[in-house]
């Protein structure tokens, strides 16, 4: 399938794999700064104390926004685990309802994420309410991309809905998995 929106779902993959190399960056600079204390204290130095603070936190919001961020580049290149055992056997004709049932399931539950994400950010920004943590951070950050990668499914699924409405209304025994997005 061609999705008209790709360069838009391949930025969410790229911003996914940079939070995802901003996570690796963070633990090794500390693993770093823990080797070096560690070496300082073995020559009879003092610790040096090369730490970063909030750093589990941090990773925990970066990992957050990899995984939303990520959804709709995932699904438009077919990496998303579905059970085709079913629908596989299944006559094309056939196949292409239920496929745009399993479809119209995911796009409604996923819009019903997006919704209430929306009021959580709202929320977050009306208190400004902030993380447990060390740092303090501003919640409405790792929520915005949560909901940008919410947002960004939401798009892909719904390309791939119409697409499949299409071809179940002008050639539903044409159908094949590749008709779904899966390249």
């Amino acid at each position: 399938m061609r999705y008209r929106l790709r360069p838009l779902y391949d930025l969410g993959g790229y911003l996914a794999a940079a939070c995802l190399c901003l996570i690796c960056g963070l633990i090794t600079a500390q693993i770093l700064g823990r080797i070096i204390d560690l070496i300082a204290t073995q020559v009879g130095g003092d610790r040096i104390g090369l730490a970063i603070p909030g750093l589990a936190e941090i990773s925990g919001f970066l990992l957050v926004g990899a995984t939303f961020l990520g959804l709709a580049y995932t699904f438009v290149h077919g990496g998303h685990i579905r059970v085709t055992l079913l629908i596989g056997r299944l006559p094309p004709a056939t196949r292409v309802f239920v496929e745009a049932f399993c479809l119209s399931v995911a796009l409604a539950l996923c819009l019903y994420l997006a919704w209430n994400l929306y009021w959580l950010l709202e929320d977050s920004i009306a208190f400004n309410e902030t993380s447990y943590g060390l740092l303090r951070i501003p919640l409405w950050i790792p929520q915005s991309a949560m909901l940008a990668g919410v947002v960004l499914f939401c798009l892909a699924l719904l390309e791939t809905w119409l697409a499949t409405l299409r071809t179940a209304a002008t050639r539903p025994s044409a159908f094949t998995i590749d008709d779904s997005g899966h390249e």
